[in-house]
């Protein structure tokens, strides 16, 4: 029978080729460069003491725990830092909530940002739950280099569709990416099928998606702490739908007018710099001086290089230079009032104002108390952003990845400060020699604000150790990180 203009052609097709691809390389790259992995070690470091940290704040803490109060899952999942043993999808979003909660977590920036290790939520909870049940049937479960090995996967799908993909031009969030990066790995962990994986991974791209209005004045908000959680657990929930039958969608991307592309892509197929492998991990960006959004760490830099210089002067300023790069002007550079502390940490102006000051920035400066300091709104009327157009061409240069700010202080009496640079921040890969020791302090004080002097000793020795840390059973790391009463 021929097809009519009126009558749908209902052949099933193959799987999207974008979705066939991240699953192949799930089931079957081979991570074998000791440096990747090392790398991953320090992420893994640094993405839970940032969870740690958090804990001390209530605004990230009352959304944790069992959605009904009591409820303890036998053989649940643990949440790092705390005694909550939870069904997997609850634990993941506690986890990549944690995560997420200061923005201090590591960073990639191409045509898409994002937080690579927001992935961790949904591994951790995964790894967990499989190895429990695992040994409860007296087999092995996973060890912490299955967890390594799926943080560098995961890394490697959300940063490769980010280079060349900009879905905040498209109005939404990143997150979107860790959902479809987290469901493609824990899928495999739980051991779905090649088959099975694609329908998860399917489904993680028919999903509507989180729009960025919440991380964008007038809206910014705390919703942007907890997006990412939400994303983790999603993905765990689509997973173990599929594993319990849940069919899958071969064409969730090209469809015509009911895909992806043509619902909330504008029309057009993704683009793709380079295949699958390690390259993300390998370059990532860590936070690692300052709970600060990364289009702001070296302005950061600048700011706190000029402390000294301007510390008691301030009232005598007249006017502040910040020359930075699209990116920056684009999400962070913003006046008028803010209104919560997911509001500041996206605002470039209030980043700069408050090492000027003190000379550093800490996650307490985000807090309505300190926000009412009067000293940081008459400062942030005093700045002038300008963009510098080679800054922005170094940003987008893949060989180059610069984050340049530069900042100049004009005084009243016709004086100014030196124009101080900075091109790449202290947790970028060209200065990774320099910053992994300041990560490991990082590590060690964020660990020490929960854990006695004892439990953050015993963390830091196994994360210390590569070999150690890599065969070690996940139940056992995360029975590690449990926090003792």
């Amino acid at each position: 029978m021929q097809n009519s203009a009126n009558t749908d052609l209902n052949i099933r097709p193959e799987y999207d080729q974008v979705i066939q691809d991240i699953v192949d390389y799930v089931f079957d790259y081979k991570i074998e460069t000791s440096e990747t992995y090392e790398t991953a070690r320090h992420c893994l470091m640094d993405t839970l003491g940032c969870g740690i940290l958090a804990l001390s704040f209530p605004a990230c803490t009352k959304l944790m725990g069992p959605i009904v109060a009591g409820t303890v899952v036998p053989m649940g999942v643990r949440v790092p830092g705390t005694n909550y043993r939870m069904d997997p999808v609850k634990s993941a979003f506690d986890i990549g909530a944690m995560i997420r909660w200061l923005d201090y977590n590591d960073t990639w920036l191409a045509a898409e940002w994002g937080h690579p290790s927001d992935n961790l939520g949904a591994i951790l909870a995964v790894a967990d739950y499989v190895s429990q049940q695992s040994e409860a049937r007296g087999t092995a479960g996973m060890t912490m280099k299955d967890v390594l090995t799926a943080m560098i996967q995961a890394h490697e799908i959300q940063g490769c569709l980010a280079l060349e993909n900009s879905f905040n031009r498209a109005g939404l969030d990143h997150v979107l990416l860790v959902k479809v990066a987290s469901t493609a790995v824990v899928t495999k962990m739980m051991g779905g099928t090649r088959e099975q994986t694609l329908d998860a991974v399917s489904h993680a791209w028919l999903d509507g998606q989180s729009l960025r209005t919440y991380r964008h004045a007038p809206n910014a908000g705390s919703r942007k702490s907890w997006a990412a959680g939400d994303a983790t657990s999603r993905a765990v929930r689509l997973s173990m739908m599929v594993l319990d039958g849940e069919m899958g969608y071969p064409s969730a991307l090209t469809a015509k007018t009911w895909g992806f592309y043509d619902v909330l892509f504008k029309g057009q197929e993704f683009k793709f710099q380079r295949p699958y492998g390690h390259y993300v991990m390998d370059n990532i960006l860590f936070k690692i001086s300052y709970p600060a959004e990364y289009h702001a760490q070296t302005a950061v830099e600048c700011a706190v290089a000029l402390h000294e210089e301007v510390k008691d002067r301030l009232d005598d300023i007249e006017k502040i230079v910040l020359t930075t790069h699209e990116a920056a002007l684009r999400i962070i550079s913003k006046s008028g009032a803010l209104h919560n502390p997911a509001d500041r940490d996206h605002c470039l102006q209030y980043m700069v104002a408050v090492p000027l000051m003190t000379g550093t920035l800490v996650a307490e400066h985000y807090e309505d108390e300190y926000a009412a300091t009067p000293m940081i709104d008459i400062l942030r009327e005093k700045m002038v952003v300008e963009e510098d157009l080679g800054y922005s061409k170094d940003y987008h240069d893949p060989e180059k990845r610069a984050f340049t700010n530069a900042i100049e202080v004009h005084f009243k009496d016709g004086s100014k400060t030196p124009r101080i640079e900075v091109e790449f921040p202290i947790g970028h890969p060209s200065r990774r020699k320099d910053g992994i020791p300041l990560l490991e302090a990082k590590f060690r004080n964020n660990l020490e604000t929960h854990y006695s002097a004892a439990d953050t000793q015993k963390i830091i020795d196994i994360c210390d150790d590569q070999n150690a840390l890599e065969s070690m059973p996940v139940t056992a790391f995360m029975g590690l990180m449990v926090k003792s009463d």
